[in-house]
């Protein structure tokens, strides 16, 4: 399951490990985001559910390794190679920050400690993964900030990049924050509440609005949302207040949402439906329900689809996953990039959050008095320890975790960086190693953290 799920070279180099001897050496991975995305100061950790299911899951098909064999990469690969890939399961361990928790820069999201050829196989599909979906989290956290205490709902699968990443944005988008969405299936998978209403095209079929929306109200009742701009908004909100309870509201998907939504709930007030709602969709971002919630619009609930599902501002995530640590034959050794502008810091870690800063240590280093670890451990020896947090937890954690944060972290607009500091230890560590690159620093194998 998931073999082949992978690029090209993280096989080539797993055949390579094999040859030169270095499979079973144990290597230390972190997965982090080196610099964040245009205009975000926060990013929300989201994926690890798919992430650990992908681990755990992990295998290869006698016809993934028919076909490996068949490619002229391979044609010199030893025969051991294949028989390795043939028993392959994950048998590493994997730390990971819990989801709906915010990160910054340099800190790492996941960390995987096992043998090399299994912890270099994970890096593409952990990647993407974790990426995607923390993209979409946090572009979802900024929407429902500036939404300032009314719901949105994630409409963006039928603008996904694919129907499988709609079903994952779905699931982040309410991990960030929003209230449901409209995807069935992830509905279902994730226990996520799933809101609809009913598209132009019913309105449409029928020859008349008003029965359109009689029928609509008969069908679905209280939970009844009248789509009421296919002609006239204004004489579509007026047929629809006509029909009086039991309904739910009202949706407007074009035009000028904030002179609408105050004609619209003059009309619904005059027909004594007060309670009755208004949702606004409509290429809507954080920046255009910012300015209707500025200008006082009545409205309610926000439909939020394209620029959620896409992060339209900001759609990539510069997360990546280098080796940090490699033990062979009772010897540890410590790694590092050094390139400019993509230097890493060697040796596994741990995040420490305290009420205004965190801190980045050794993994092996005693926690500070006061600070929380972040970095908790999942998967031991290929095993999962505990079940993992639902999705509405995750979401009760991202909330809680915004909240604590400084104001000026949650704004839209860029802020001063949130104060990341690096333990004197984790320092003299990287200095050490400038000083004998390529090498690395190495050491007697010992714990580095609880359980390795």
């Amino acid at each position: 399951m998931f073999g082949l799920l992978t690029d090209l070279y993280e096989l080539t180099m797993a055949a390579g490990y094999v040859q030169a001897g270095k499979a079973t050496e144990i290597a230390t991975f972190e997965l982090f985001i080196r610099h964040l995305p245009q205009r975000r100061n926060f990013v929300i950790a989201a994926g690890l559910e798919q992430a650990v299911e992908y681990l755990l899951g992990l295998s290869f098909t006698p016809e993934e390794i028919d076909y490996l064999r068949g490619l002229p990469q391979f044609a010199r690969a030893p025969a051991e190679f294949f028989d390795i890939l043939r028993r392959l399961r994950f048998s590493g361990d994997l730390w990971a920050v819990r989801e709906g928790t915010p990160i910054f820069p340099g800190e790492p999201v996941l960390t995987i400690r096992a043998p090399l050829i299994e912890a270099q196989i994970v890096e593409t599909y952990l990647l993407a993964t974790i990426s995607y979906q923390t993209m979409v989290a946090t572009k979802a956290a900024r929407i429902v900030e500036t939404a300032g205490g009314r719901a949105v709902v994630e409409f963006g699968t039928r603008r996904a990049h694919s129907p499988q990443a709609g079903v994952l944005a779905a699931r982040a988008a309410y991990i960030g924050g929003c209230i449901g969405t409209s995807n069935t299936l992830a509905g279902m998978q994730f226990g996520i509440p799933v809101y609809g209403t009913a598209a132009h095209s019913w309105v449409q079929s029928f020859t008349d609005e008003l029965e359109a929306f009689r029928q609509l109200q008969k069908l679905l009742g209280a939970a009844t949302i009248y789509l009421i701009d296919t002609y006239d908004t204004i004489e579509g909100a007026r047929k629809a207040a006509s029909l009086g309870r039991p309904l739910w509201g009202v949706r407007l998907d074009s035009g000028d949402l904030s002179t609408l939504s105050r004609r619209v709930r003059a009309i619904l007030d005059e027909a004594g439906l007060h309670e009755a709602r208004i949702m606004a969709s409509g290429d809507l971002n954080e920046y255009k329900i910012r300015e209707l919630v500025r200008a006082g619009a009545p409205i309610d609930a926000f439909g939020v689809g394209t620029e959620l599902v896409t992060s339209a501002d900001a759609p990539t995530l510069g997360a990546v996953y280098k080796l940090v640590e490699l033990e062979s034959n009772g010897v540890r050794r410590f790694t590092a990039k050094l390139s400019a502008d993509k230097a890493t810091l060697p040796g596994a870690k741990q995040v420490y959050r305290f009420e205004d800063h965190d801190l980045v240590a050794c993994a092996g280093e005693p926690a500070p008095p006061g600070g929380k670890p972040l970095l908790e451990p999942v998967i031991r020896r290929g095993a999962i320890l505990a079940e993992l947090p639902s999705a509405a937890a995750a979401r009760s954690h991202a909330a809680a975790s915004l909240a604590a944060l400084p104001a000026g972290v949650r704004r839209l607009e860029s802020a001063e960086p949130y104060r990341v500091d690096y333990s004197q230890a984790l320092r003299e560590l990287a200095e050490q190693l400038r000083k004998h690159p390529g090498a690395g620093l190495a050491s007697p194998a010992s714990k580095t953290r609880e359980g390795s």
